[in-house]
């Protein structure tokens, strides 16, 4: 396995670097509130940063992500290309790919996932072969900037549904300012997306990408507290002299490694077109269990600057627990790494 990124992931990265950086400041994150960024969003389609994704597959994306995750940046960028612009690319129909990725690609259309979900959704025929959808997802991430959102049913069967067709969309406030709402379904109309295999293929790359922006997340967190301990001086000398600090932040830095780690192996399998469902589950359960000890120790290394809900490292704290949540619990996802196991379907 070789991460050295080529030519072009390199360039997206490195594009993508100076887009956060000059967008996703303090200043306009605290003036965005709990909501997107539509001028970011804007410029990084205007870049070609989703669309690129194409070319670069889902180390690419990877790459990106964490480049997002070092600033917290509010866009939807993940969950659309995920699973929009990626889910359509992989399972969708030629006619589903013409008339949807021109507007994945430049933002005019954002899909987010109702995932994981399976269970809470059922798809029925409404006698004149029109697939709808019943049921309701308690929350689902960028909703509210959403034109569509990918839903699997309790067949585990996706299905892409048009967000105004939805009977109600309710605001729900996350741990994260993920835009996120309740999505109720009482007959919407819905299209097949791929076949049976297509919700084991999108909620891999899904825990793959997620995985990858908590690694960004972390290292902005022990960055900003490497970057806090070295000026802030207690008993005359610098935080960082201390060895309680030193120790607390390489514990912080082998775990921020071993989710990237994971994560680009992950990908790397899934863009060689190897099964990745196993890499998958291992870079959500380092994502989850270490991504969380990571942004407490953020938080702590500032003291009782940690504390105040405007410091930007509270931030990555924040996203931080989001994505734990998100990826689902240590236990969980270990349980489900077991069955695997069992099972023998792990290669």
């Amino acid at each position: 396995m070789d991460f050295t990124p080529t030519e072009e992931q390199g360039a997206a990265r490195e594009l993508a670097g100076r887009i956060f950086a000059d967008l996703a400041t303090h200043e306009r994150l605290r003036a965005a509130g709990t909501g997107t960024d539509a001028e970011l969003w804007k410029a990084l389609c205007a870049a070609g940063l989703p669309g690129a994704v194409e070319e670069t597959g889902l180390l690419g994306l990877v790459l990106l992500l964490e480049e997002q995750g070092r600033v917290t940046a509010q866009v939807p960028f993940v969950a659309s290309v995920v699973y929009g612009l990626l889910g359509v690319t992989r399972h969708g129909t030629d006619e589903q790919r013409a008339r949807l990725l021109p507007g994945l690609r430049d933002g005019t259309a954002v899909v987010t996932g109702a995932f994981p979900a399976p269970g809470t959704v059922t798809a029925r025929d409404d006698g004149g072969g029109t697939r709808r959808l019943v049921g309701a997802v308690d929350w689902v991430p960028w909703l509210r900037d959403a034109t569509h959102v990918l839903v699997p049913d309790a067949d585990r069967a996706l299905w892409l549904v048009r967000v105004e067709d939805a009977a109600r969309v309710e605001p729900v406030e996350l741990t994260a300012p993920w835009s996120a709402a309740r999505l109720l379904l009482d007959g919407a109309p819905a299209e097949r997306l791929g076949g049976f295999d297509a919700y084991e293929d999108v909620l891999a790359a899904a825990r793959i990408a997620f995985a990858g922006l908590q690694a960004g997340v972390c290292a902005g967190s022990l960055a900003r507290a490497v970057e806090y301990t070295s000026v802030r001086e207690q008993f005359g000398r610098p935080l960082c002299t201390h060895q309680a600090v030193q120790l607390r932040a390489a514990n912080a830095h082998m775990d921020t490694e071993a989710i990237r780690v994971t994560a680009y192996e992950a990908a790397w399998r899934f863009d060689a077109g190897l099964d990745a469902a196993g890499a998958a589950l291992t870079a959500a359960w380092w994502a989850s269990e270490a991504g969380k000890r990571v942004v407490h120790a953020g938080q702590h290394l500032h003291g009782g600057m940690g504390a105040d809900l405007d410091h930007p490292v509270h931030r990555h704290f924040l996203w931080g627990r989001q994505l734990d949540a998100y990826l689902g619990s240590g236990t969980e996802l270990l349980a489900e790494l077991g069955g695997l196991l069992a099972e023998g379907d792990l290669s």
